[in-house]
């Protein structure tokens, strides 16, 4: 009997050093590893590659935001900012880029709900933009996967530029410069397509005279 006790004792024993072990190993040496890893190499990444304006983080990179008119009193639908260059739609959350809500719309290609809202965009951006509706890029009519893309197609941000130097009283070419300045081109020259981050534009756009 105490001898199969003793056997009992040892085996839990054994048991408890070895979670100590890995507890040390997984729970606290790998993840500070990590972290020092991250922190040491891609810092920006790893802080959420945050943009700074003189210092103050004011977004990430990462996820996109709206550039609407500050609601009026009774208001309840935003209204896009002129002065601002405009993302894509957003399905995450009820006034969309709701990090706590990240998802596309689910609704297929095909459904009369999604066509109508599509064709409603369409018409928007057109009149909003000053542009025939045919001209104006899928990218601004459809919500991305993640309800979060901060990017654009170069077309749809080319299409801004009119209205945005109108309403800003600057000259359309310094405009059009600073959005070719933001192109992104595909990663390792294959993948993807160009893109412009429309949160980094308009921090630079907002320090143009």
């Amino acid at each position: 009997m105490l001898g199969s006790l003793a056997h009992v004792v040892r085996h839990h024993l054994a048991a408890l050093r070895m979670l100590l072990v890995f507890t040390l190993i997984t729970g606290i040496a790998y993840p500070l590893a990590v972290i020092g890893i991250a922190q040491g190499l891609f810092s920006h990444q790893a802080n959420g590659s945050m943009i700074k304006d003189n210092g103050r983080p004011v977004a990430s990179a990462l996820i996109g935001q709206n550039f609407d008119l500050p609601l009026r009193t009774g208001q309840n639908t935003p209204v896009p900012d002129p002065r601002w260059f405009q993302p894509r739609p957003s399905a995450a959350g009820s006034a969309g880029y709701d990090p706590t809500s990240s998802g596309a719309s689910n609704l297929g290609p095909n459904n009369a709900t999604l066509v109508r809202t599509i064709a409603e965009r369409r018409a928007a951006v057109a009149a909003f933009d000053g542009v025939r509706p045919s001209s104006v890029p899928a990218d601004a009519v459809t919500a991305s996967g993640s309800g979060l893309d901060p990017d654009i197609s170069p077309a749809y941000a080319y299409e801004q530029v009119n209205r945005v130097a109108k309403a800003r009283g600057l000259d359309p070419a310094a405009v059009r410069r600073l959005v070719a300045a933001h192109v992104s081109g595909r990663r390792l020259g294959f993948l993807g397509q160009e893109a412009v981050n429309v949160v980094r534009l308009n921090l630079d756009l907002a320090a143009m005279k």
